[in-house]
């Protein structure tokens, strides 16, 4: 039995988990510690059944004309629900491919078994496992593997995020010119109205640059971890940005919709920064929020 997360962490292997900032001996606290254990254990398993299969995918199917799923995504969902269902039995959970399942609960499982599906299928090594724990609406718990890269992000409310085992902090970059941003677009870029490309050509010439990845829950970790200084996407859902969302609360950075509301799970457009350009960057998306560039006459349909 581990005793230290630090080394906790190190292996790849089921855990029992201790948090070694403090243990107050209180039920809830022996609870969260085991919801992050769960999580961390899930996510991993998870993981390896990815790096196994990179490149050896075989099936694929669609959710419309380009929003694919893997047998690897619904492989990866089942090892996860069936760790977490044998821990926590009275949770509900929203998962991608699984939908909602045990609705009613307070607690609540917000899970993406392959987050970044498209670069999987091609072999591209940027995607990850996203399991989040909402507590009566609100985030408590997130946990984000990229199984490639071998980086675990993890979060507790009041406890701080964690890349393994050092602490995350926010960038202190303060000057949209000097930043490094990164969005996404919508499966359905070519016929919807709002498909990200006003937003996505202005900031570029704003900011530093502005990088297209395809995972948005390492989106958010990138953020947190002070490697992007701002992110932002149009029409995520709930399992998207549960686990990231909370990963950048505690390393500092702030999070709103597009207008600057509040951020919760059901906020389809959100805006993460490191708070310093969070302003700026929002009168950006004020300014563009009904825009849409043009296509060349040439390939006009």
């Amino acid at each position: 039995m581990f005793t230290d997360i630090r080394q906790a962490l190190e292996v790849n292997e089921p855990l029992t988990v201790y948090h070694w900032w403090t243990f107050s001996g209180s039920r809830n606290s022996q609870v969260m510690e085991k919801v992050t254990e769960t999580a961390i254990r899930a996510a991993r398993e998870a993981g390896s059944l990815m790096r196994e299969r990179l490149g050896k995918i075989r099936d694929i199917d669609y959710k419309g004309a380009f929003n694919i799923v893997t047998d690897v995504d619904k492989g990866a969902e089942r090892i996860i629900l069936d760790i977490l269902n044998s821990e926590f039995p009275d949770y509900s959970v929203l998962a991608e491919e699984g939908g909602a399942t045990g609705t009613g609960a307070e607690r609540r499982w917000l899970i993406d078994p392959l987050d970044g599906t498209t670069n999987y299928a091609h072999s591209y090594p940027f995607f990850c496992v996203s399991i989040g724990l909402e507590d009566a609406g609100k985030m408590v718990s997130g946990v984000v593997y990229n199984p490639i890269a071998d980086e675990l992000f993890w979060a507790e409310t009041g406890k701080g995020a964690w890349l393994n085992q050092h602490q995350l902090k926010v960038s202190k970059v303060s000057a949209l010119s000097e930043s490094l941003l990164a969005t996404g677009f919508p499966y359905d870029t070519a016929k919807a109205f709002d498909n990200n490309m006003a937003r996505f050509m202005t900031l570029t010439n704003l900011s530093h640059g502005v990088r297209r990845d395809g995972a948005a829950a390492l989106d958010f970790c990138f953020v947190a971890a002070g490697r992007l200084d701002g992110f932002w996407e149009a029409k995520l859902s709930p399992w998207d940005m549960a686990a990231g969302s909370i990963i950048v609360k505690e390393a500092g950075g702030e999070i709103s919709d597009f207008g600057g509301a509040p951020f919760d799970v059901t906020t389809a457009h959100v805006l993460a920064t490191n708070g310093l350009i969070h302003e700026q960057v929002l009168t950006v998306l004020k300014e563009l929020s009904d825009s849409k560039p043009k296509l060349p006459e040439h390939i006009q349909s």
